[in-house]
């Protein structure tokens, strides 16, 4: 345990404060935005221990800023291009059959009508939709854009696949990008973890303002973010229950510092059981992917009024997604790519966002409150999520309110 007397540490690093921070406990610190913190110790992801003014404490790393001598770039590219120019993530992408085979419906269905156009596929990596398109529809051009090294594997699988007179792959950033000239559709699979995680849903909206045709399509058309308050017995279980009595003996100490490490994050990849949703889930914040703007992202927000369908323990709230796609055809079916329980499982699962403790309600009861996706300002890949939240509202039931940082 680090004490309040800890003398100053020669690895220190000056913070500033993004937003203000009031401290709810003794052991947490208060600063404001601008204020300039030295941080002597970061073994949490999310807590650190800092010191402003003399005074020690534990501040949330998302509020905080490395002060530039020490920063990194905003963007992270190397990294996350780096990520992307290896086999993991596309194994695992293309093993998500219920993601890559609802692309491969959306193509087959508007074959006819991809008869001529133009097809640009931002972020292809290994290049499978433009190879559907080459395959299942008679498109004039696709253009393939990658912006990691994959690129060039790409052109391999491109020739190897017979399509090189189709398809011409590009390696760049859609920033950076130079076409032949205008397409009639844009499509990508740019979707992260609660959708904006990554943020390159950035990329693929400036993409679309310089080389989408007027009245051209995007593909997704559009994309809805899903909430439902939920039970989670085995993760609460695992992550504080644990603490109780383990081998016979009392680790309740540690409960505090479990709910700070685990509770304070969310948990991707989780998998929501239908018998675990307190109520029918609500869709929350919808993205029409042809008029929302890239100064949109910084905060989006959306309401919920849930009505509790059976008695229960509410843990917390889980959220997915699902990506919309309208055809090309006037009055053709459309297509949909849902990530929630209540589908087909896919590689982004679901995520669970926990209350720092549990709330026993009945069936009947109404839970009322707001989402909010906050963009980081400086890490722009990264966001934060807030809920605020009252269980049947009266004058005496205080609004709660908890943030998520996703990472930074």
């Amino acid at each position: 345990m680090i004490e309040n007397e800890i003398s100053e540490s020669s690895d220190a690093k000056e913070y500033v404060g993004l937003s203000d921070f009031v401290a709810e406990g003794d052991e947490q610190l208060s600063f404001s935005v601008g204020d300039k913190l030295k941080v002597h110790d970061r073994s949490s992801d999310v807590w650190w221990w800092a010191e402003l003014q003399g005074r020690f404490g534990y501040v949330p790393s998302s509020f905080l800023h490395q002060t530039p001598e020490d920063e990194e770039d905003a963007w992270q590219d190397d990294e996350y291009f780096g990520n992307y120019g290896t086999l993991r993530l596309h194994l695992e992408m293309l093993s998500d059959k219920p993601r890559t085979e609802t692309y491969r419906r959306v193509i087959l269905g508007n074959s006819a009508a991809l008869r001529g156009k133009v097809v640009m596929d931002l972020g292809c990596g290994t290049g499978v939709i433009s190879l559907f398109c080459a395959r299942l529809a008679q498109p004039a051009a696709v253009y393939a854009v990658e912006a990691s090294s994959m690129a060039k594997h790409t052109e391999e699988l491109v020739r190897q696949n017979g399509c090189e007179e189709v398809v011409t792959v590009f390696q760049d950033r859609a920033e950076n990008l130079t076409l032949p000239g205008k397409v009639d559709v844009l499509v990508s699979e740019w979707m992260g973890n609660c959708l904006l995680f990554e943020y390159m849903v950035e990329s693929v909206l400036l993409a679309r303002d310089r080389w989408l045709k007027e009245g051209g399509v995007m593909w997704p058309s559009s994309a809805c973010l899903t909430v439902v308050p939920c039970q989670a017995f085995s993760d609460y279980r695992q992550k504080m229950e644990f603490w109780e009595k383990p081998y016979g003996l009392d680790f309740t100490y540690l409960q505090s510092l479990a709910q700070k490490e685990f509770l304070s994050q969310p948990k991707f990849s989780h998998l929501l059981l239908p018998e675990d949703c307190l109520s029918t889930p609500a869709d929350v914040i919808t993205l029409d992917m042809v008029t929302i703007q890239v100064s949109d992202l910084e905060r989006l927000n959306g309401g919920f009024s849930f009505n509790v369908e059976k008695s229960g323990v509410f843990h917390g709230f889980t959220v997915w997604f699902s990506a919309h796609f309208q055809s090309l055809e006037e009055d053709g079916p459309s297509q949909e790519l849902n990530t929630g329980p209540f589908s087909e499982i896919t590689h982004w699962k679901q995520t669970l966002f926990m209350l720092d403790a549990p709330v026993t309600v009945e069936e009947g009861d109404i839970i009322v409150g707001s989402i909010c996706l906050q963009r980081n300002p400086i890490w722009r890949r990264h966001l934060s999520i807030t809920f605020s939240w009252n269980i049947n509202s009266t004058e005496d039931k205080k609004v709660q309110t908890k943030c998520f940082p996703m990472w930074r």
